[in-house]
């Protein structure tokens, strides 16, 4: 369970950009993590670490509080949890991070999803003292469910058990039979103190018996992401261009393009490509970048794609790899991280969100939600907040649906509230069995 230097040292990540979430239960020592990791790697500004070095002072406490560093909501400071997702930016000599730190309290788990759902890594604390608690096996399916690449566990506040092996042990065991349920194979654990930057940049002494990497060290060698040419070709339309330029500049009159961000793999001018739901073939002609012409590009570069034949492509279509073409679906069957506070159920009308299209549904059935004890499926008549649970929808227009275990990216959905506007769930499309098997299955949640 714990990480050790050979297991990641393979791998060049110089240079590259990871993507990082942190979150934990309350009072796990989250947001003290986050500063400490800020603050030992040279990232704070000289006039932060004032403000929060004058405010310690002004609380009598006799440390300088780092979790300042990144509470900085003012209902936060006053209540001394984290509420929101506060994004940091920092950098070491090795890599680029964009850290997403996220709430720890129940009521707050929706931020959860929001911050890990582009993660590279999600970094889990656990207490020592207290081992896993119900809101980390819940943060564990949320990250199971998205398929967050890679879990790193902060076993937090090993100083308070006075830097002992067995200990550490004990809730790293805990954690991998967790884990395991769960199909979560790549788990690393650190020993760590917040507090007192045990292992977060800088390997400690006083855990002699940890052989691992610092937290820092691990962050830096992780791979981030699949690489781009290992992935098929997905670009979601979001805007057909049609430039009014043409009675100016006679070169512009036969012009037709269509923006968007590429979702992932590799385009080349001459490709062979579809065109989802209608199933037109076609080829790239040009791939056009705020002016200039390329010869191709790849996940997640912005471009203005140029087609040989005359198709009509309106926003929310999907222009993919001939080869490899997705089917397109009126029938999502998926798993959901509900966030409303009203209850989803059987007839509930909904809009999904797919990539750029957006379509009305209504939920044909629920067959079931997550126990989190159990981390199995048990029958639910409806989901309410928090509930993790798997629902098929029935869609008035036809999306190019695929399994998010293929694509983070086209397997990923949200559901809002067609009055309000609001979001009600992010859900990830996972074909499951028939509603007779259900309470036999055991839900696949492996990354």
């Amino acid at each position: 369970m714990s990480a050790t230097l050979t297991d990641i040292s393979s791998t060049d990540t110089t240079g590259t950009l990871l993507r990082m979430a942190t979150a934990g239960s309350v009072d796990d020592g989250k947001s003290t993590l986050v500063g400490r990791l800020l603050h030992d790697s040279k990232s704070v500004l000289t006039d932060q670490l004032a403000a929060v070095e004058r405010v310690s002072k002004e609380k009598g406490l006799g440390i300088v509080d780092l979790a300042l560093l990144t509470d900085g909501l003012r209902a936060e400071r006053e209540q001394g949890i984290t509420i929101d997702v506060a994004y940091r930016y920092f950098a070491t000599a090795k890599r680029t991070f964009v850290l997403a730190d996220c709430p720890g309290h129940v009521q707050y788990t929706r931020n959860t999803v929001t911050g890990s759902s582009t993660a590279d890594v999600l970094v889990l604390l656990v207490d020592v003292r207290k081992g896993v608690l119900e809101q980390t096996r819940r943060h564990l399916a949320v990250a199971a469910l998205l398929r967050v690449p890679h879990l790193v566990f902060a076993v937090n506040k090993i100083d308070l058990v006075d830097f002992d092996l067995a200990r550490f042990d004990a809730v790293a065991a805990e954690i991998a039979e967790v884990a395991a349920g769960l199909g979560i194979e790549d788990v690393r654990c650190v020993p760590v103190s917040a507090l007192l930057g045990d292992n977060i940049v800088d390997r400690s002494e006083r855990t002699p018996w940890y052989d691992g990497p610092s937290m820092l060290e691990l962050l830096e060698a992780l791979p981030s992401g699949t690489p781009v040419e290992a992935e098929p070709f997905r670009f979601p339309v979001q805007l057909t261009i049609r430039p009014q330029a043409a009675a100016l500049d006679p070169q512009y009159a036969e012009y037709r393009g269509y923006a968007g961000q590429i979702a992932s793999g590799v385009v080349r001018v001459g490709d062979r490509v579809t065109v989802l739901p209608l199933g037109r073939r076609t080829t790239v002609a040009g791939i056009d970048d705020a002016g200039a012409e390329l010869s191709e590009a790849f996940a997640p570069m912005s471009v203005t794609l140029r087609l040989a034949d005359e198709v009509d492509i309106t926003r929310g279509e999907l222009i993919a790899g001939a080869v490899d073409a997705p089917t397109p679906t009126c029938e999502v069957d998926g798993l959901v991280c509900w966030l409303s506070d009203q209850a989803l159920r059987p007839g509930s009308r909904v809009l999904l969100k797919h990539t750029t299209r957006t379509v009305q549904g209504i939920v044909k059935e629920i067959k079931g939600r997550l126990d989190l004890d159990t981390l199995g499926p048990v029958e639910a008549e409806a989901l309410t907040l928090n509930d993790i649970g798997r629902v098929t929808i029935r869609l008035a227009a036809p999306i190019v649906a695929e399994d998010y275990g293929t694509s983070r990216r086209t397997g990923a959905f949200l559901l809002v509230d067609p009055q309000m506007g609001s979001t009600l769930a992010a859900g990830m499309i996972r074909p499951g069995p028939a509603i007779d098997d259900f309470e036999a299955e055991t839900l696949n949640w492996s990354i």
